[in-house]
């Protein structure tokens, strides 16, 4: 049985970093059973990472699961880079592991906020190799989306200081496009330039993510390698719309791919 943070697993009985190009190396674990039903966990962001938490969703008992960090994100190296990272590039990546892991069909893609986005995109790509999905805190990229987060939806008028806050770090004259003039000093040649903007822009999203902040809710601002690669992916994704065409997932070709396949809301 879970407990109250979920089910808890031993330590991963397969780890390693995977070639997935010239540039870019994955790491991927596996964890519970070794020949159970097998998962496969796509974390949030873009830029985000996985942890031994993100395994405690499934019973080790039942499931095989398959973790992997999104190419330039948490154990994936080069870290926090932006060349030959796209959707398309995430989306192979993942047949890449299915197939180096021996997985013949995923019993389950499980998603949350841009894995629900990256598990829909795979499996419209690939509908033989998914059995059935799981998507929390769906998000489809779009560019109400976006801005209802960054520049006059519910996130702003919900949190004006810290929304002020954000958008005063910004010269005034990126201030009509803040993700596009964050994105412009994420990507400045200057290290000391784009960790102080991934400090700000973290720093609005931590708090706006969640309605009651815990008393840490800034921690993470600590730790500067997940400040850069997340910063500076999630904004590189925003800024090209996520490489994705406007509707494409709710496209009626594509829902038509994958209508024959289980899927749950949670």
């Amino acid at each position: 049985m879970p407990g109250e943070s979920g089910y808890e697993h031993a330590d991963p009985f397969d780890s390693g970093h995977l070639k997935v190009g010239p540039i870019h190396k994955i790491y991927y674990e596996q964890r519970g059973k070794r020949d159970g039903k097998p998962v496969v966990f796509l974390h949030g962001g873009p830029g985000g990472n996985t942890s031994s938490d993100s395994a405690s969703f499934f019973s080790p008992d039942v499931h095989r699961v398959v973790l992997l960090d999104q190419r330039g994100a948490g154990k994936s190296t080069p870290l926090a880079e932006l060349r030959e990272n796209t959707t398309q590039h995430l989306i192979d990546d993942i047949e890449t592991l299915r197939k180096h892991v021996g997985v013949s069909k995923w019993h389950m893609v499980f998603g949350g906020s841009w894995g629900s986005t990256l598990a829909l995109a795979y499996a419209e790509a690939h509908p033989e190799a998914v059995g059935s999905l799981a998507l929390r805190g769906v998000f489809l990229v779009s560019r109400a989306e976006i801005d209802a987060t960054y520049r006059n939806g519910p996130a702003p008028q919900l949190y004006p200081d810290e929304h002020e806050a954000w958008l005063r770090y910004l010269p005034e004259r990126d201030r009509e496009d803040p993700v596009q003039g964050y994105y412009k000093l994420l990507t400045s040649d200057d290290a000391v330039t784009r960790l102080a903007a991934g400090k700000a822009w973290n720093r609005f999203e931590l708090r706006v993510s969640q309605l009651v902040a815990p008393p840490d809710v800034y921690a993470k601002l600590e730790d500067d390698a997940w400040v850069l690669a997340h910063a500076r992916i999630e904004a590189h994704y925003f800024v090209n719309d996520c490489f994705l065409k406007p509707g494409q997932l709710l496209e009626e070709g594509n829902i038509a791919r994958i209508r024959h396949i289980p899927s749950k809301p949670c």
